[in-house]
């Protein structure tokens, strides 16, 4: 009995040497890196520069990925336009751009290196800032010059802008110059513009009358006589007269007066002979009140507001008149 039990105790340890055994092998080829059969320093090395090189591509490939992230986050923040941009059908110059010396953080920036100038958004207002050595590149017209830093589209020339400062009295001008040529074109051989801004008032006066038509009926009504603060005469010529030729319009093609007045005159069967009417410029003009608050926020934001706002020019506006009268 102790035989077989000594003997079944040499067997465990038998097998338990040869398990051992065998996983020391395993490991001993796991961890061998230069296949000799031995772990030694050379298959330690080894190990540890394989660690080392998977440790150095994770590092890198982190790191390239927080470069991206953070050239992506600078391209958002300065929002730089170049020459490809303008080529995009997707992007539209706005109605209100600003000419600019090019500035520290986008003459720096690696990645708006080449480039032309830079979209902002200040108060809801979408504003393309333009480099100013880079001006021509935008293929745009500036009124008078590009010397000027602010500037509103032209609304009858998408490709010209006009300098803020010089906007209102540059159409007031353009108007009076088409009036004189529509006249000139319709062959009239006397025609006068008359520059009208009425009064500011701060009450209306209304009167009541009684119409009869078919019976009394008492109308509310406004009075018509406008009071006028400036009365000037703006243009006044006088020609041989023509046959008429049917004229070119660019500022006031969609006034229905001077439609009208086209029309009449071009009818060969009962041409008109006389013309007075009263031309509102508001109705002409390019910006909105709406528009102008916004210009007048970016302005004050940027410390530009001079000693008048762009929102009360567009209000006065309203209040200014061209009364034309022609006789063919």
């Amino acid at each position: 009995m102790e035989r077989k039990m000594g003997g079944f105790v040499a067997n465990v340890g038998a097998n338990a040497k040869g398990l051992l055994g065998k996983a020391k092998d395993i490991t001993i080829h796991m961890i061998d890196q230069n296949d000799d059969g031995k772990i030694d320093l050379t298959d330690v090395s080894e190990i540890a520069e394989s660690v080392g090189t998977t440790m150095k591509k994770s590092a890198q490939a982190l790191m390239e990925t927080a470069e991206e992230k953070s050239r992506m986050l600078e391209l958002k923040a300065l929002n730089p336009i170049f020459l490809e941009t303008l080529n995009d059908t997707e992007f539209i110059v706005p109605r209100f751009v600003r000419i600019t010396e090019r500035d520290r953080k986008h003459a720096e920036s690696e990645v708006c290196k080449g480039s032309i100038g830079f979209v902002s958004e200040q108060k809801g207002l979408r504003m393309v800032n333009i480099f100013r050595d880079s001006v021509d590149t935008f293929g745009l017209l500036f009124y008078p010059n590009c010397s000027s830093e602010f500037y509103y589209v032209d609304p009858s020339d998408r490709d010209c802008y006009i300098a803020l400062d010089d906007y209102f009295g540059y159409l007031k001008l353009a108007r009076i110059n088409e009036l004189q040529k529509l006249a000139q074109d319709l062959g009239a051989k006397h025609f006068r513009v008359t520059y009208k801004e009425e009064k500011t008032t701060f009450s209306e006066k209304k009167a009541k009358g009684n119409v009869k038509a078919r019976g009394t009926v008492d109308v509310e009504h406004n009075y018509n006589d406008k009071k006028y603060s400036t009365v000037e005469v703006a243009s006044e010529m006088t020609f041989p007269g023509h046959v008429p030729v049917n004229p070119m319009v660019k500022y006031l093609k969609h006034d229905p007066s001077v439609k009208t007045l086209i029309s009449m005159r071009m009818d060969e069967t009962a041409p008109l002979l006389h013309q007075k009417f009263m031309l509102k410029l508001s109705n002409s003009s390019g910006i909105k009140e709406s528009e102008a608050i916004k210009i007048d926020a970016v302005l004050k934001g940027m410390k530009c507001a001079g000693n008048a706002t762009v929102v009360s020019e567009v209000q006065n506006e309203s209040r200014r008149y061209l009364e034309y009268e022609i006789d063919f």
